[in-house]
C-alpha cells in the first residue's frame, strides 16, 4: 500500500502541483494542495477500487481541495472590504452615463483579438496582477466563477450574498478588470 501511494507520487506530484498552482497562483498553496492531496489518498486508499486511473482519482481529490480552499477563503473575507467596494463603485458608476450606457472618450483600447492571450506569459502576469488587486469578495466570486466553474448560487451561499448582489459583483469586478488590463496590458505593448 505504502509503495503503490509512493509511485503515484513520483508519478504524478508534478502534474498535481502544475494543475493546483495553474488554480491559486501560489506556489505555496500549490504545494500545501498537493501534499494534502495525497494524505487523503493514504487515508482513502482502501476506497479505491482500481475502477478509475490512479491520476483521474488524485486529481479529483486535488479539485476538491481546490474548491475547499477557495470556500475558506470565501468565508474568512472580511466584511470590511465593503468600504473598499464603495470605493470601486463610484469608480466603476463613472464609466456609465445616465442611460446606463457606456461612456465614450475617444481613447477607448480596443484589443487586437489573439487567439492565445492566456498562453502569453506577459499578459497572465498583468491578468493575475489585476484579479489580485480586486476587492476580496470580487476576487473571490470571480475565482469561483470562472475559474473553478462553480454556480452562481453556490457562489451566493460562500459569499454570504444575495443573486443580485453577486451579479453586482461579477459586473464590476469584469469592469475593474478591464481597466486594469487596459492600463496596464495595453501601455506595455
Amino acid at each position: 500500500m505504502k509503495a503503490k501511494i509512493e509511485d503515484w507520487f513520483h508519478k504524478y506530484s508534478d502534474d498535481l502541483y502544475g494543475w493546483a498552482y495553474h488554480k491559486t497562483s501560489s506556489k505555496e498553496v500549490a504545494e500545501d494542495l498537493v501534499q494534502e492531496t495525497f494524505l487523503s489518498a493514504v487515508k482513502g486508499l482502501k476506497n479505491f477500487q482500481n475502477k478509475s486511473n490512479p491520476k483521474t482519482w488524485l486529481f479529483a481529490i486535488l479539485n476538491n481541495k481546490i474548491i475547499d480552499y477557495y470556500r475558506k477563503k470565501a468565508k474568512g473575507a472580511v466584511v470590511n472590504d465593503e468600504r473598499l467596494e464603495h470605493k470601486y463603485t463610484d469608480t466603476t458608476d463613472s464609466f456609465f452615463d445616465s442611460n446606463q450606457n457606456w461612456k465614450t472618450t475617444g481613447q477607448e483600447v480596443y484589443w487586437e483579438e489573439e487567439v492565445h492571450l492566456l498562453d502569453n506569459k506577459e499578459f497572465k502576469k498583468v491578468m493575475d496582477h489585476c484579479v489580485n488587486v480586486l476587492p476580496e469578495n470580487w476576487r473571490l466570486a470571480v475565482m469561483s466563477k470562472y475559474i473553478l466553474g462553480q454556480a452562481a448560487n453556490e457562489i451566493c451561499q460562500e459569499l454570504k450574498v444575495t443573486q443580485s448582489n453577486y451579479w453586482q459583483i461579477i459586473h464590476r469586478a469584469k469592469v475593474m478588470l478591464k481597466k486594469c488590463i487596459d492600463n496596464k496590458w495595453t501601455s506595455s505593448n
